[in-house]
C-alpha cells in the first residue's frame, strides 16, 4: 500500500509537471500573438522594423543570445529570472513575427496557425504517450536541423527557390518529429521535485523547448501554405 501510494503521488507530481509546461508555453505563444498583432497595427514600428535590417537582425540575434543564454544558466538561474527572461523572449519575439502580417494574409496566417496547433498537438501527444524510445529518431532529427539551418544561411546568399521550399518541407517533418521527441523528453527529466526552484525552472525550460518547436513548425508551414498579400 506504501509504495502504491507513492507511485500515485509521483503519477500526481508529474501530471502536475507537465500541465505547468504546457501552460507556461500558452502563456508565451499568448503574448507572442498579442505583442505580434499589436505591432503590427502601429504603422510608426512597422515602419522601423521595414526600414532598417540592422534593428530587425540585431532583434534576432538577441533572441538567439536569450535563448543560449537561458538555456546555458538555467541551473545557476533563478526561477524568478528564468520566469523574466522566457515572458522577455516571448514579447522579443512576437515583435520580429510582426512582420508576417506584412507578408501574408490574416486569413492564411490564421489557418496555419490551426493547422500548426493540430498537427503540434498530435505529435505533442504520440510523444507522451507512446511506448516507444524516441531518443535515436531525435539524434537523426537533431542533425538534420543543423543541416537545415547551414543550407538555410547558404541560401541567403545563392537565393535558389528550389532550394527553400526544400528546406521548408523537409524543416516541417523535422519539427514534427523533434515535437515528439521533446514531449517525451520533457516528460522523462521530471525529477519529482514538486514545488522547488528545480521543478519551476525545468517546467519554463520545457515549454521554451516545446514553444520553439510550436513557432518554427508554424512560420515552415506558413511557407509552404500561406497566402501572400501581393498575390
Amino acid at each position: 500500500m506504501y509504495n502504491q501510494d507513492l507511485t500515485v503521488d509521483k503519477a500526481h507530481e508529474q501530471a502536475t509537471f507537465i500541465s505547468k509546461v504546457y501552460a507556461w508555453m500558452a502563456a508565451a505563444l499568448l503574448i507572442t500573438g498579442f505583442v505580434a498583432m499589436a505591432t503590427a497595427a502601429n504603422e510608426e514600428m512597422m515602419a522601423v522594423l521595414l526600414g532598417n535590417q540592422f534593428l530587425y537582425f540585431g532583434l534576432l540575434i538577441g533572441e538567439v543570445a536569450m535563448v543560449w543564454y537561458l538555456a546555458a544558466r538555467i541551473h545557476t538561474l533563478s526561477s524568478q529570472t528564468a520566469t523574466y527572461l522566457f515572458v522577455a523572449y516571448s514579447v522579443l519575439n512576437g515583435i520580429t513575427l510582426s512582420l508576417i502580417f506584412h507578408v501574408y494574409t490574416q486569413s492564411s496566417i490564421a489557418t496555419t496557425f490551426l493547422i500548426t496547433a493540430g498537427t503540434f498537438t498530435a505529435m505533442s501527444a504520440y510523444g507522451f504517450y507512446t511506448k516507444k524510445d524516441l531518443t535515436s529518431m531525435g539524434r537523426i532529427l537533431t542533425m538534420a536541423l543543423i543541416g537545415i539551418i547551414i543550407a538555410s544561411v547558404v541560401n541567403m546568399f545563392v537565393e535558389s527557390t528550389m532550394t527553400a521550399k526544400i528546406i521548408n518541407y523537409v524543416g516541417v517533418l523535422v519539427f514534427v518529429g523533434l515535437t515528439a521527441y521533446d514531449t517525451q523528453k520533457i516528460k522523462e527529466i521530471y525529477a519529482g521535485e514538486a514545488g522547488t526552484e528545480d521543478f519551476k525552472k525545468l517546467s519554463i525550460m520545457g515549454a521554451l523547448t516545446l514553444y520553439l518547436d510550436f513557432i518554427n513548425l508554424f512560420l515552415l508551414l506558413l511557407r509552404i501554405l500561406g497566402g501572400r498579400r501581393d498575390d
